[in-house]
C-alpha cells in the first residue's frame, strides 16, 4: 500500500527517522513540484466524484478548451 502525507516541516525529520527505522517501510521524498501535482490530481478526483454524485454541476469540454 502506498501511502502520501502532509507534515509540518518542523516534524519531518523525525517521522523520517521513525519510517526509515521499521524494515517494512519504504520512503522516498517527493519534489514540491511533484507533490503539488498529486495533489491537483486528488483534488480533480475529488470534482469528478462531486459531478457523479450529482453535488457539483460539470463544464462543457468546449468551455474548458476555450479557456486554454
Amino acid at each position: 500500500m502506498k501511502l502520501l502525507l502532509e507534515v509540518p516541516e518542523k516534524r519531518a525529520a523525525f517521522l523520517m527517522e521513525l519510517l526509515n527505522n521499521l524494515e517494512f517501510v519504504r520512503t522516498r521524498s517527493l519534489s514540491k513540484v511533484k507533490a503539488a501535482r498529486i495533489e491537483d490530481m486528488l483534488e480533480a478526483i475529488a470534482e469528478v466524484k462531486e459531478v457523479k454524485q450529482g453535488k457539483r454541476k460539470a463544464r462543457p469540454l468546449k468551455d474548458l478548451v476555450r479557456e486554454l
